[in-house]
């Protein structure tokens, strides 16, 4: 009577065992699926790069681009 007593115990366990892996890989599905919140860093950087961005082409258009209408070069591109 031992023997199916401590057979019958350790299908137990091993099915408790199945059951907590199955529970911890949904666990781990379900946090990889989470939607990307950015914090106050991500953001604050983002826009940083952003403005940058578009400083850097105000300036491109006006210190790159040559003047046309001056009469004679001036050897700077800046008007």
């Amino acid at each position: 009577m031992h023997n199916w007593h401590n057979e019958f115990m350790a299908e137990y366990h091993r099915q408790d065992i199945l059951q907590e892996a199955e529970h911890i890989r949904l666990e781990r599905i379900a946090l990889q699926s989470r939607v990307y919140q950015p914090r106050l860093f991500e953001r604050t950087m983002f826009k940083f790069a952003n403005w940058m961005i578009v400083t850097g082409k105000q300036l491109r258009r006006r210190y790159e681009v040559p003047c046309v209408d001056c009469p004679a070069p001036s050897g700077s591109f800046a008007r």
